[in-house]
């Protein structure tokens, strides 16, 4: 599921010298952190094939962010830093939330989360010397991550079909071999998707493998029947056209295509579409978005001292009153406080804004993609707050247009 990639490697064709060798060792122990980072990000909610203790499981996932900074240390030993406000937005969340989770009001946990959230902000800086490359380095990365993890849920759903399908009791598509929520499937495939259309229609991955990966992955979009992640992924292709439908002619002939399809798709599956979205649910489910907008009144409502008002109750397990918050913003909101929902707005808003003034490529279309398709699923998911995926997603946008001003360090030892 991952070699496809390598069809556009940047060194394809070239002869072999030291920098080059360098470069792809470099690229492997950067696809490897990047990798440990991601699994630290999946958790482990729910009941899996395999049998595994819970803290086995959370030992597994621990242990693979330890591992991914002793690997960031040995990749860049001089601690070599690239500025960048998208990561000193996010040190500044870390540090709010680690001051204020050693209170305790979130419980024990709270000052152990803050210690994860920490490290894996002290990773993606030790990675900012790749920041910026015209390989979409951090982007391949991420994608190879989100295609391995869908190619899990494939899996499961072939060992395991009964259990796969067997999520919220809709038969919606969940992990089987690693318990993987609905919402979360829903996540990766609408990356994995989406990332290879928009690399394909800007010339950054060639036609077979994206057409592959887009194709399986809008199919386990489709299967999770998470409906967020579906009007994410739309609007994030129709974004990242947009930036680039003046220069990229396959993204003005796939814009033509689309709006003469469109109307044929509407009239032939309009009654399945109807009833994928509403899912049997009544009207008023709906409205409430299927009880999330109680829990989000309760909590809003809640009343809460000045201090924990500005700088939130400490890292917790996102939830409230034992209901899950299902919202990046009222999370942050519960966690960090106002503070951190002004952080969590500030990085959107410079990932939305910077792209339009970099030069036209690949670069822009796929961050553009990532930062809409992230702050549409930030409704109901939760994640930008804390060290999860959605925030390594917004981490590897921010790599593609914020420039980082000298080269990467070159001359380290490939061993």
């Amino acid at each position: 599921m991952i070699a496809p990639i390598a069809a556009v490697h940047p060194t394809d064709g070239v002869a072999s010298t030291p920098e080059a060798t360098l470069d792809r060792w470099v690229q492997r122990r950067v696809s490897i952190i990047w990798s440990l980072l991601f699994v630290n990000g999946l958790g482990f909610i729910g009941a899996s094939v395999v049998p595994t203790p819970k803290p086995l499981a959370q030992l597994f996932t621990m242990g693979a962010l330890a591992f991914a900074l002793l690997l960031a240390l040995r990749l860049n030993p001089r601690l070599e830093i690239r500025p960048n406000l998208v990561l000193g937005l996010v040190s500044v969340l870390a540090v709010t939330a680690t001051a204020t989770s050693l209170r305790g009001l979130s419980g024990t946990g709270a000052g152990f989360r803050s210690a994860r959230f920490l490290c894996f902000v002290a990773v993606l800086w030790l990675l900012t010397p790749w920041w910026g490359r015209r390989d979409l380095l951090l982007a391949r990365c991420h994608l190879r991550a989100v295609i391995a993890v869908s190619g899990l849920v494939l899996l499961g759903l072939v060992v395991a079909p009964g259990l796969a399908l067997s999520g919220g009791g809709q038969g919606r598509l969940v992990g089987a071999l690693w318990p993987i929520p609905a919402p979360q499937v829903a996540q990766y495939a609408a990356l994995a998707s989406g990332l290879s259309l928009v690399m394909w229609l800007s010339g950054a991955m060639a036609a077979r493998p994206a057409l592959f990966v887009t194709s399986v992955g809008a199919a386990i979009l489709m299967a999770s029947q998470t409906r967020t992640a579906l009007v994410g992924w739309v609007a994030g292709i129709v974004a990242a056209g947009l930036t680039s439908f003046v220069f990229q002619r396959r993204f003005r002939t796939a814009a033509m295509a689309g709006l003469f399809l469109l109307p044929v798709v509407l009239v032939l599956m309009g009654p399945a579409l109807y009833a994928w979205f509403t899912r049997d649910q009544t009207a008023d489910q709906l409205a409430n978005l299927t009880g999330r907008k109680t829990v989000w009144a309760t909590l809003v409502d809640a009343p809460r001292p000045e201090f924990n008002q500005w700088l939130g109750f400490g890292l917790s397990d996102k939830s409230f009153n034992g209901l899950s918050i299902d919202s990046t913003w009222l999370a942050a909101y519960q966690d960090e406080g106002l503070v951190g929902v002004g952080i969590v707005a500030a990085i959107f808003l410079f990932l939305l804004v910077v792209p339009a003034f970099r030069p036209a490529g690949p670069a822009r279309a796929v961050a553009t993609f990532i930062v809409v398709y992230c702050l549409i699923a930030s409704y109901t998911e939760v994640g930008i707050g804390d060290a999860s995926n959605y925030l390594l997603a917004m981490v590897a946008a921010a790599s593609m247009v914020t420039a980082v001003g000298r080269d990467e360090p070159r001359g380290w030892p490939a061993a």
